[in-house]
């Protein structure tokens, strides 16, 4: 195995990382940066405000994205499995 190789799935590898994390991440980004203006324009400082809707955000975008996340997540350890018998070739 040379250096290309590892390099590339490495690579590969946290394409996917960023691929299946972001859809999480931009729906946690999105709601706590609308709940951050909102307790700004009310003045309200409760810590457990933003808690509560991004939870509720996040599950509804699991259930959305879920199933992508998991199809995504198998093709590229099945492409990684499916490797291993050339790699030390």
């Amino acid at each position: 195995m040379d250096t290309a190789t590892v390099i590339e799935l490495a690579r590969h590898a946290l394409w996917i990382t960023v691929l299946v994390s972001s859809p999480m991440l931009l729906v946690a980004l999105v709601v706590g940066v609308t709940v951050g203006i909102f307790q700004a324009a009310t003045s309200i400082n409760e810590m457990t405000l933003s808690f509560i809707p991004k939870v509720v955000a996040m599950a509804a975008a699991l259930a959305v994205v879920g199933s992508w996340q998991i199809a995504t997540l198998v093709d590229y350890w099945r492409g990684i499995f499916g490797r291993i018998p050339g790699l030390f070739q």
